[in-house]
């Protein structure tokens, strides 16, 4: 190649996905605003990702980036009567995704976002803005396990990092580790501060692994007990027909009343199927959130 020669930009995550979108499709739901700010352009190493209809999510290109573990915990949560949920808290909610989820999908419910590390809540709060929704949607940086509110909540979430520390090498990438490993406690400290937060018969929807490094069998369980939360409800999400449970999504109960005898209603959501196409119960959960089909 000679320095005359003309390169030719490579094409980003958002433009491919941009040009994927079927011709004539039209995403749904609330548009954001036109954007007024310095803030509101990607910076050379983020990324301004598509998120549910045409709300974006500022991310790092090679940090923590949202994945299905958030896509299926907001879709649990919003299974959630929203005349009982008008606030939502996500605990540890790095760079908003189950925020913003759950804003554009209940655009009349008001959100707050706990998280540590600074990096995830500049990005999550310039997201916010981004969308228009700085109104009902705000960010605590704070650790969950001290932070104070002032105020319970009728729904909270979480997706807790997975791996217990030494089970496996920590990433020095920009957010990774503490989202990874559980730096700053598991699926018990999560479940200790949601029973802090929640008002009564209010309803707590996490995600967490089930197996190997992931947690010993019944982890899960036996911490959202111990917390004094009824688990309700699990489902086990499997990537690929044939395949083992990649995680489950854990509903509970702050309820004034015992736990039902016979034990959580479990349920399966499959992602892909034998030939790796997406199914039909997993494009019915993308569309419950305004993206476009994948087929």
């Amino acid at each position: 190649m000679t320095d005359e020669t003309l390169k030719v930009p490579r094409e980003t995550p958002e433009e491919r996905a941009l040009r994927r979108r079927p011709p004539g499709w039209v995403a749904p739901g609330p548009k954001p605003p036109l954007p007024a700010r310095d803030d509101a352009r990607p910076r050379e190493d983020e990324t301004l990702s598509f998120l549910s209809g045409d709300f974006r999510l500022f991310q790092k290109r090679t940090g923590n980036r949202w994945s299905i573990d958030e896509l299926a915990t907001a879709f649990v949560a919003s299974q959630v009567s929203p005349k009982d949920a008008h606030t939502h808290l996500d605990l540890g909610c790095g760079v908003g995704s189950v925020l913003l989820l759950l804003a554009w999908r209940f655009p009349e419910r008001r959100g707050i976002g706990v998280e540590a590390q600074a990096v995830s809540v500049e990005l999550a709060r310039r997201s916010i803005r981004y969308n228009g929704v700085a109104g009902r949607v705000a960010v605590v940086e704070g650790d969950l396990r001290d932070v104070q509110l002032g105020e319970r909540f009728s729904l909270i979430t979480g997706t807790p990092p997975y791996f217990p520390v030494g089970s496996g090498t920590i990433s020095s990438r920009v957010q990774r580790a503490p989202a990874a490993f559980e730096l700053r406690g598991g699926i018990e400290a999560y479940a200790e501060a949601a029973s802090r937060f929640l008002c009564e018969n209010g309803t707590f929807v996490v995600c967490n692994g089930v197996k190997g490094n992931h947690s010993e069998p019944h982890r899960n369980e036996r911490a959202l007990t111990a917390a004094g939360l009824n688990v309700i409800a699990r489902l086990d999400v499997i990537p690929r027909a044939g395949k083992g449970i990649l995680f489950s999504v854990y509903t509970a109960q702050k309820s004034v009343t015992d736990a039902d005898a016979l034990g959580p209603t479990v349920s399966t959501l499959v992602v892909r199927d034998e030939a790796s196409q997406i199914t039909d119960a997993f494009a019915a959960v993308r569309d419950h959130f305004g993206m476009p089909p994948l087929r």
